[in-house]
C-alpha cells in the first residue's frame, strides 16, 4: 500500500519546526521531505538537513526537468518538494511529512487528492510578532520592516484554513505536539496501517483528531480568526 501523504502548513514563525522535530522523535515510519530552497541558510541550519540549499539557476534547471511536486516563489526566493522524495520514501513503506506553505499545499492537493492536509496557527499576531523577533534576533539581527511583511503575508495564509482537514492551534506546544501525533496515528489507524493501535489508546488518539477537524475547531480558532482581521465563517457575505 502506499504510503500517506501528510502535509503541514503554517506563516513563517508559527512554530512548526519545533512542532515537526518533536512529532518526528516520537513517530516511527515517518519520512520528513526536505525540501529545496534558493534562500541561504539561518543560524545552525545545515544542508540537506533543514532545506538542501542551491542556487537560482540550478532550482529553475530543477523545474524544467519536471523534477518538483511542488515549488513557488516566497519572498524572492524558491523553495519546493522533489517528487524523488515521495518515491524513496513510499518505496521504504514509509508516510511523508511535507513542510510547504498554502501555495505548493494547493499544488499538492490538486495531484495528490488523498493527502491529509494540516494547518498550524499562531494564537496571536502579537505572539507571532514576538516569535519572528526571537528568531531574528537568534540569527543575528532585527528588521522590522521583514517581520511586519511576515505579519501581513500570516493574515493572508490564514485566510485559507479552510482548503485544510485539520486546525491546530500552537498556543500550548506540548499539545500541538500531541493533536500532531495523534492526526498521524488516527490516519493511519484509518489507513489499515497500524494494526497495533487498539484498545483506549486507540479510542484516544481517534477522539484528539476528530477535535482537531476543521468542521470541529471552529469554536476554537475563532479567537485567532478575529485577532488576524479574518472573517469568521459565514460571515465573510
Amino acid at each position: 500500500m502506499a504510503g500517506i501523504l501528510f502535509i503541514i502548513s503554517a506563516p513563517s514563525g508559527s512554530g512548526k519546526s519545533t512542532i515537526v522535530n518533536q512529532l518526528r522523535s516520537l513517530v516511527s515510519g515517518l519520512e520528513f521531505s526536505v525540501s529545496w530552497t534558493t534562500r541561504g541558510p539561518r543560524g545552525s541550519e545545515q544542508d540537506s538537513r533543514e532545506y538542501h540549499f542551491t542556487t537560482r539557476d540550478h532550482f529553475e534547471e530543477m523545474i524544467r526537468n519536471g523534477e518538483f511536486l511542488e515549488y513557488a516563489e516566497v519572498f524572492g526566493n524558491y523553495y519546493g518538494t522533489a517528487l524523488s522524495t515521495l518515491k524513496e520514501a513510499f518505496e521504504q513503506d514509509k508516510d511523508v511529512l511535507l513542510d510547504i506553505d498554502v501555495q505548493g499545499a494547493s499544488q499538492v492537493r490538486a495531484k495528490r487528492p488523498d493527502a491529509v492536509s494540516i494547518f498550524l496557527m499562531p494564537p496571536t499576531p502579537e505572539i507571532l510578532a514576538t516569535r519572528l523577533r526571537n528568531r531574528s534576533r537568534a540569527e543575528g539581527s532585527v528588521q522590522e520592516e521583514i517581520i511586519q511583511r511576515r505579519l501581513a503575508r500570516a493574515q493572508l495564509e490564514i485566510e485559507n484554513y479552510r482548503q485544510y482537514g485539520y486546525i491546530l492551534v500552537n498556543d500550548v506546544l506540548d499539545r500541538a505536539v500531541e493533536e500532531m501525533a495523534a492526526i498521524v496515528a488516527a490516519e493511519r489507524i484509518r489507513h489499515g496501517d497500524d494494526p497495533g493501535a487498539g484498545g483506549a489508546d486507540r479510542e484516544r488518539v481517534l477522539r484528539i483528531a476528530d477535535g482537531c477537524r476543521q468542521a470541529n475547531s471552529e469554536a476554537r480558532i475563532r479567537t485567532v480568526l478575529r485577532a488576524f482581521g479574518v472573517p469568521e465563517p459565514g460571515k465573510d457575505g
